[in-house]
């Protein structure tokens, strides 16, 4: 674990009202198109929670980390016409919330992220099933996959995660165990008949080494070649480099360069030895401008 890396507390994360109905803090409920991995260019509902247990040097989503007094719930599709609500949020004002996004052949699926979703993972097993229930829309988990204990009663309710693979290089985070065993517990479910199917999704950057792809390569061959890998080089914020003469002197800069095209391609030839499917795609919705 990472000295930078807090202990957040599970009972805190998706605390009950006295009345014991299930609640939770949220960033912001919206409708937005997918920027990374296999469901790159969909149109989702983007259901964002509060709070991670992580400090990756290149997050964009760094106001997830802590959970603030209110969220933004955006009112029309894609309108970005947010209304201002109090945490905590119930679950019956969020569903309702999801119907209003809920429009007729609009979306192709709802996105569960945040900062770690999983965190909220008592919430989750109470939403999840209502939420396909009311929304006959698949469900994509986009997490840190550095928590598999917090599964439990998750998968059969799931249709595809994303597991972002932490390289310690571009990430500061080192969580290579924990990977393996929510990969394992992924492909086990989904072996069963009864587990959403799983791809992995990794943040590249100049600092990114051989044997860190070497690492990734090894793992998801032993677990599973079939899974799909996702190279996605790291695009610089513009605030990590409004000067750029500091952030050269900075050791953090390197974390936040993209890697050379020839160092992508070396690494994609590199997977494609043990994997059968390898794909290299731009964080999409920074381009756009969708942080």
């Amino acid at each position: 674990m990472s000295p930078q890396t807090p202990t957040i507390p599970i009972a805190t994360i998706a605390p009950r009202s006295t009345s014991d109905v299930p609640t939770a803090k949220l960033i912001e409920l919206f409708s937005a198109i997918q920027g990374e991995g296999a469901n790159c260019g969909t149109r989702q509902i983007f259901l964002r929670f509060a709070f991670c247990d992580l400090r990756c040097h290149y997050c964009d989503s760094a106001h997830t980390w802590t959970a603030p007094e209110t969220c933004a719930i955006e009112a029309t599709p894609g309108q970005r016409d947010f209304e201002i609500q109090a945490n905590p949020v119930t679950l019956d004002r969020l569903l309702d919330w999801i119907d209003r996004q809920n429009r007729p052949r609009l979306h192709d699926s709802i996105s569960i992220t945040g900062g770690e979703p999983l965190l909220h993972a008592t919430f989750l097993k109470t939403l999840l099933p209502q939420l396909k229930q009311r929304t006959g829309l698949p469900i994509y988990l986009e997490t840190g996959g550095h928590r598999p204990e917090l599964l439990d009663g998750l998968l059969e309710h799931l249709d595809t995660i994303g597991m972002d693979v932490k390289l310690p290089s571009s990430s500061g985070e080192q969580r290579w165990s924990a990977h393996a065993a929510f990969l394992r517990r992924c492909v086990a479910s989904s072996t069963e008949g009864s587990g959403p199917q799983v791809f992995v999704k990794t943040i590249i950057s100049a600092a990114t080494t051989d044997d860190e792809i070497a690492q990734i390569g090894a793992m998801v061959s032993t677990i599973d070649p079939q899974i799909a890998v996702f190279l996605q080089p790291v695009t610089p914020l513009a605030t990590d480099l409004r000067d750029r003469n500091q952030a050269l002197r900075s050791d953090l800069y390197q974390h936040q360069l993209a890697p050379t095209p020839q160092q992508v391609l070396d690494w994609q030839t590199q997977l494609k030895q043990h994997l059968n499917d390898v794909r290299v795609i731009p964080q999409t919705h920074k381009m756009l401008g969708q942080l």
